[in-house]
């Protein structure tokens, strides 16, 4: 004979939840940005569904630049370093406007990057995970890449060794042109191995040897996936820069002639 009280036996069970479920996003269907840093391009962001890499229209790669740092810095400061200056390390003229709360699961970052042709590429990525030791990025709609990209850090052989790896795919048949003449790639490559160098200064390695494997996980192209092309970043950014004369002139009818116009920044979807 059952010796619980009634009201015991009513109970359901409290489920436990996932030791790390803090550290992944929550779903999301569109790209929400919540404010507008100043100075940012917000074109190809808001409102933009992320893609997966399973998303994409070209042959899927898997990318990997890794740096060793030495014995002397911890995995973990390197990850908290690295998560609170993100920008710091990119390439000059590339910024990564990230909320004020910092890379965290679910947070929206607007990139505006350089590109041939004094172009300013306005994209953004989404938090999907970040924990002591690493974190990752998913692409929106009109990226270059249908991509997740992870950034982590470990000891190997008694050494801290840097990780930025890529399991990509050209969004859209343009873009896959440009990974076909190996434009896409060139950029790619020399955007981390920047990145990686600057971020082994920081720690104290003057002469870093970042190393590159790229490898085809997947020969078969997408073309279900061309639609994507709609929206293709680089296309509307190019767009968005020849219509700065016109934009101006609007201001300034806008402003009775002054020229200015309030706000924290550019806020084009």
């Amino acid at each position: 004979m059952s010796t619980s009280r009634p009201e015991e036996q009513a109970k359901d069970p409290v489920p436990t939840p996932s030791r790390d479920a803090q550290y992944w996003a929550k779903a999301v269907s569109r790209l929400d940005v919540n404010e507008v840093p100043i100075g940012a391009i917000n074109l190809n962001v808001a409102g933009r569904r992320v893609t997966s890499p399973a998303q994409g229209f070209g042959k899927m790669w898997q990318k990997t630049y890794r740096v060793e740092l030495g014995e002397a810095v911890a995995p973990t400061e390197v990850i908290r370093t690295w998560r609170a200056n993100f920008s710091d390390f990119w390439p000059a003229g590339n910024k990564f406007f990230g909320p004020l709360t910092g890379i965290a699961p679910g947070e929206v970052a607007i990139l505006n990057l350089k590109v041939p042709g004094h172009i300013k590429l306005s994209t953004g990525v989404l938090v999907i995970y970040a924990d002591d030791e690493s974190f990752s990025f998913m692409t929106p709609e009109g990226h270059s890449f249908a991509a997740l990209i992870t950034f982590s850090s470990a000891v190997e052989s008694g050494a801290t060794v840097v990780q930025v790896q890529a399991l990509l795919r050209a969004a859209d048949p343009l873009y896959e042109v440009g990974m076909m003449l190996g434009i896409q790639p060139r950029m790619e490559d020399r955007f981390w191995i920047s990145t990686l160098t600057s971020l082994a200064r920081h720690f104290g390695v003057a002469d870093a040897d970042v190393t590159i494997e790229s490898r085809c996980v997947d020969s078969k192209r997408q073309w279900r996936n061309a639609k994507y092309v709609w929206h293709n970043a680089f296309i509307r950014s190019i767009l968005y820069t020849i219509g700065a004369p016109v934009r101006a002139i609007g201001k300034r009818a806008r402003n009775g002639g002054t020229g200015t116009e309030g706000g924290s920044g550019s806020s084009q979807t």
